[in-house]
């Protein structure tokens, strides 16, 4: 009996070592996949808000993180971090995709030691917009996005939304065009004031307001987290929307 429960405990150890280092090998080899993932999809939802991103054209290439890693060196042609008082810092390049891993510790910083991120993009048209990261709080999760803006720093010319765990059918409705698209062309200021763009309840009760969407259907919560997020984390960006843009 002795020795059966001698053999018993030393089978468990080695047993337990043995799993261990399996895991630990599989890790090891996953870490660097799952972290080129994430940072091709940062990738893509940034080139997404201006429209520069088509996803059955990278799912077909065979190599879509290569693809649309080649995409954004392509069209991504700056990106930096802003102080609270909108300058850029300098040699801040490789801090401002990094920044985007930390992202809501970085917006619920005391206002004189946050460092945003911006990003620019220029089209095959020599159009150029700049984009920016906001990040909020759904009814199930948290949320995010990228909007970007025209060189006037006022007008939208494209967003995108994603999410953890809204409710499919409804609040989960924010990372599908039909939302997004609605953002195209509205305001951030009025009369010279940074307003952000509300988010209005009913279908067609935003028409006519250069500074409001429709909201999701059946999404209300999640509806004003996104005007939540944007009037917040866009509001931290009014520094350099005002130095940087015309006069609104």
């Amino acid at each position: 009996m002795k020795q059966t429960n001698t053999y018993i405990i030393v089978y468990s150890i080695v047993l337990v070592v043995v799993v261990a280092v399996v895991l630990s090998l599989v890790t090891l080899w996953l870490t660097p996949r799952q972290q080129s993932n994430v940072e091709a999809e940062k990738m893509s939802d940034i080139l997404g808000s201006v429209g520069l991103y088509d996803a059955q054209k990278a799912s077909e290439s065979g190599d879509k993180n290569g693809y649309i890693k080649e995409l954004y060196a392509k069209y991504i042609i700056e990106s930096f971090l802003v102080d609270s008082k909108g300058n850029k810092i300098a040699g801040s390049e490789k801090e401002a995709f990094q920044a985007l891993n930390n992202l809501k510790a970085e917006f619920a910083k005391p206002e004189e030691e946050r460092r945003l991120p911006v990003f620019v993009s220029r089209n095959d048209s020599g159009q150029v917009n700049y984009i920016f990261p906001v990040y909020g709080a759904g009814l199930w999760g948290p949320i995010w996005g990228y909007i970007s803006l025209a060189p006037n720093l006022d007008t939208v010319d494209g967003a995108v939304f994603g999410h953890k765990g809204e409710t499919p059918g409804l609040g989960a409705e924010i990372a599908n065009p039909p939302f997004q698209r609605q953002f195209v062309g509205k305001r951030l200021f009025y009369d010279g004031s940074f307003v952000g763009i509300s988010v209005s309840k009913g279908v067609g009760s935003s028409a006519g307001n250069s500074h409001a969407v429709d909201a999701v259907s059946g999404g209300t919560i999640t509806s004003r987290g996104v005007q939540s997020m944007i009037k917040d984390c866009l509001g931290d960006y009014e520094p350099f929307l005002v130095k940087y843009g015309v006069k609104h």
